[in-house]
């Protein structure tokens, strides 16, 4: 049987899975994709064995990919050249002859180019078709928001200004935690009957910013309130702030998606994965902010 590989492992997730996949193979086993050589010392002292490869390199994948029974495929975060970099992993993995894809996607509703965050689903889209066209074993993970983007959203200056200011709207998301995610991928790694399936990956309830709003509330005991300014006038405040323009947009997006509904369905699919529910949003604040 060949190996499990893990590629993002200087990453949040990927390296949560390699740690939680430890538990369940053996170091033997297990084999991680990094791109420099200097980042690999970590790694090699775990006992996973190390290819040094990238995305941007299909070569250097189909080589990394040799005798791998199950790849786990973190996308790519350069979102200007991901499309090229995902179909290099597809395209290697064919010519390695790679047993099992398991691909990490994400949530969504509107699949159209009418899409706040079009600029972001359409490689994971591209990503998806390629490998249902590819003649390979695939699982795709729809992971939902990382819940651990809540403190980036609703920014580091709330007790100051005791606001929350997005565009939201009553817009509802179903935040999953990475571990969690981390968990039910290591699920499908191991398991059985997961080929050529989708898996909408959620936490246990959708909650709005006003909701996240109160929740700060009562874990500090300062008021934080939500405000919904239109695109416009976000884009304009954030601007003026001296927010880098490219990080106003995908902030905006990734909010005017969720006043449009994109991520506020909940599904039951991490929880049959990893035999429990997901962590609660509540529980994550209160972790975040209970000190403040």
């Amino acid at each position: 049987m060949g190996k499990i590989l893990i590629t993002g492992v200087t990453g949040h997730l990927g390296r949560i899975v390699l740690d939680k996949l430890l538990t369940k193979v053996p170091a033997s086993g297990v084999k991680v994709l990094v791109r420099d050589e200097a980042k690999a010392a970590p790694f090699r002292q775990l006992g996973v064995e190390v290819a040094i490869g990238s995305y941007d390199d299909k070569a250097s994948l189909i080589a990394a990919f040799k005798d791998v029974d199950k790849l786990y495929f973190v996308s790519g975060s350069d979102t200007a050249a991901r499309g090229r970099q995902h179909e290099n992993v597809v395209n290697a993995a064919v010519e390695a002859k790679v047993g099992h894809v398991v691909y990490t996607s994400f949530q969504r509703k509107n699949e159209t180019s009418t899409s706040s965050i079009y600029f972001i689903a359409s490689t994971h889209l591209l990503t998806e078709n390629l490998l249902k066209s590819s003649g390979l074993k695939y699982t795709i993970l729809k992971h939902g928001i990382y819940t651990e983007m809540i403190p980036i959203f609703v920014g580091d200056k709330i007790f100051e200004t005791g606001v929350i200011f997005q565009p939201g709207g009553e817009g509802r998301t179903a935040y999953a935690l990475r571990s969690d995610l981390a968990e039910a991928a290591v699920a499908v790694l191991t398991g059985q009957g997961h080929e050529n399936k989708s898996y909408e990956l959620t936490g246990p309830e959708a909650v709005s910013y006003a909701e996240i709003a109160a929740k700060i509330s009562a874990i500090t005991g300062k008021n934080v309130s939500y405000v919904s300014p239109t695109p416009e006038v976000f884009t304009a405040e954030l601007t003026k702030a001296g927010v880098p323009s490219e990080y106003i947009g995908l902030f905006a997006g990734f909010s005017v998606a969720n006043k449009e509904g994109e991520f506020a369905s909940v599904s039951s699919d991490l929880e049959k994965l990893i035999g429990r529910k997901g962590g609660s949003v509540e529980a994550y604040l209160q972790q975040v902010y209970g000190g403040k």
